[in-house]
């Protein structure tokens, strides 16, 4: 990570700078006692004298009113108490790249106070740079929170940071991305830059400053209050970025990239309010492997292409998809990224979906048992094991269903609803899998008494005798599937394949194979007291 010099103001000290005000004041950045905002206004304001600065603050909480005083309008705000009046004296327009740079990389004394525009600073934790540390040597300069405004140093900047390949200005007072240009058209290595928590107003033509971004493959807006539209008209100046961070801004309605962004292989929605409709619009990125949709408000996922069992064309490379805090509360949307072609790695921790089941393991099994091809879940690995386990599991469970829908062990009679399909699309799949669940896996269960009577069980591993026996209560109703699922957490075999058998006192010498993953241990007449043996490969 790219080494930050941290500063720190000290309290009570300001500059006695006079009231004047750079010619080009609106439209430009400060910061105001540790707030950054916007000048919207420079001049008088009524029944009070002197000269104010008019200001839309990035915290709407900070401000007072929507720019009006006195029913006077001054100037407009997005936020009804964004606005605030203060007075120049206050507000720091802050410096150019180059000294920010300087003063944050070849200060050669701990503690020494430095003066960026109206702040007096302290350096906090200096390094002294190593010969190879010099900054002309730079490729990753950090100039967070140092209140640039953009440069007046012509060409200065090339000769002093040729090979800066990193560069993060967040948290700066850039108003423009033609005063971001003028910084990094100079930088011609650079890949990554991060600009988190500036307000860059667009440029009428975007494509004007293509040149100033021609390698730049990693950029980060998160905080920007950047509109989807505006990412859209902006983004023909990064024709060769890959990953793109929009966290925190104001994307509602995504619109469809059309001849832009069609490199990108990462992008970051999080934290955005989108609506559900359009998330499609994005869908025909042909290289997009990451879609982080973590906190975005989403309710429906649908790809109304393809019928309920087939892949759709959208996202054809998507492989990761995060979908944690949502609203996300049906099983037909889990359905719906079936039809993902390339998705093998899912997050959707935090939805009501998965919350509205009482036991996490099952609501982890019906994902794993509803989308085919997943090998990871919210950072799990998925297993073999696992995944034939919740399948079969899923076929038990809905089997009574599939029934009265229609469905039927011979295969010629097997015609379950369109209903029950489009419910359980991945069902008939399943059951050419594994097979039809047979008729007295779906009688109507035995009384809850019986259902529940718990054996003692000693679970030994004839294969492996340093591996000492285990004893556990288990419920006679309890699936063959789920004591398996039970021993690979017990024995630590996450992946391994298990075979079980059993032996009981009544028949000495003689090992009973347990060979269907869907019977319970009641079906096969294991008793309390008896020994349950557990071989792998």
């Amino acid at each position: 990570m790219p080494y930050e010099l941290p500063m720190r103001v000290r309290d009570g000290e300001q500059s006695t700078m006079e009231d004047a005000v750079p010619v080009d004041a609106v439209g430009r950045r400060i910061v105001c006692d540790e707030e950054r905002a916007t000048v919207r206004y420079v001049g008088t304001v009524t029944a009070t004298k002197g000269m104010w600065l008019g200001v839309e603050w990035d915290n709407p909480e900070r401000g007072k009113h929507d720019g009006s005083h006195q029913g006077v309008g001054y100037f407009t705000c997005r936020h009804p108490t964004g606005g605030s009046f203060v007075r120049p004296k206050k507000a720091s327009f802050g410096v150019d790249y180059l000294t920010a740079l300087r003063l944050r990389y070849e200060k050669e004394r701990e503690g020494e106070e430095i003066t960026i525009s109206s702040r007096t600073l302290e350096m906090v934790g200096f390094q002294k740079l190593t010969k190879e540390q010099r900054v002309e040597n730079l490729k990753e300069v950090a100039l967070r929170h140092c209140e640039i405004w953009g440069t007046a140093s012509g060409t200065e900047i090339r000769k002093t940071t040729p090979d800066v390949e990193l560069l993060d200005l967040s948290q700066n007072l850039l108003s423009s991305w033609e005063a971001l240009a003028a910084i990094t058209e100079q930088l011609k290595e650079l890949r990554t830059l991060q600009l988190g928590y500036n307000r860059l107003t667009v440029p009428s033509d975007s494509s004007t400053l293509t040149h100033a971004f021609p390698n730049l493959r990693v950029l980060a807006l998160a905080g920007c209050a950047i509109t989807w539209p505006e990412v859209l008209q902006c983004a023909c100046m990064w024709p060769r970025v890959e990953e793109l961070y929009l966290s925190e801004n104001n994307i509602t309605e995504l619109q469809r990239p059309v001849d832009v962004l069609q490199s990108l292989t990462h992008l970051d929605l999080s934290n955005n309010s989108i609506t559900s409709e359009t998330l499609t619009e994005i869908g025909h990125l042909p290289r997009l492997v990451t879609l982080n949709l973590t906190n975005t408000g989403l309710t429906v996922i649908e790809f109304n292409d393809v019928p309920p069992g087939s892949k759709t064309a959208m996202f054809p490379a998507l492989q990761k998809l995060s979908l944690m805090d949502n609203k996300i509360a049906e099983w037909r949307v889990v359905n719906e990224l079936e039809k993902l072609a390339s998705l093998v790695h899912l997050i959707l921790q935090r939805n009501p979906v998965m919350d509205g089941e009482r036991n996490p393991q099952t609501a982890r099994q019906l994902v794993i048992a509803r989308v085919g091809q997943l090998l990871q879940l919210t950072g799990s690995e998925i297993h073999s094991t696992d995944r034939r386990g919740a399948e079969l599991d899923y076929i038990k469970t809905f089997g009574m269903q599939w029934l009265a829908s229609g469905g039927h062990w011979e295969p010629e009679k097997n015609h379950p609803s369109a209903d029950f399909t489009t419910q359980h699309p991945r069902y008939l799949t399943l059951i050419q899998k594994y097979g039809a669940p047979e008729e007295s896996e779906l009688k109507p269960e035995i009384p809850f008494a019986l259902k529940n009577q718990l054996l003692t069980l000693t679970f030994v591993c004839p294969d492996d005798m340093d591996r000492k026996p285990i004893q556990k209560k288990l419920p006679c109703s309890m699936v063959v599937q789920k004591v398996k699922g039970l021993l690979h957490r017990l024995l630590k075999l996450p992946g391994a394949e298990l075979r079980l058998s059993y032996t009981c006192s009544r028949m000495e010498g003689i090992e009973i194979e347990i060979d269907n993953d869907l019977k319970t241990m009641q079906f096969y007449s294991v008793e309390d007291g008896d020994s349950v043996l557990v071989r792998w490969s």
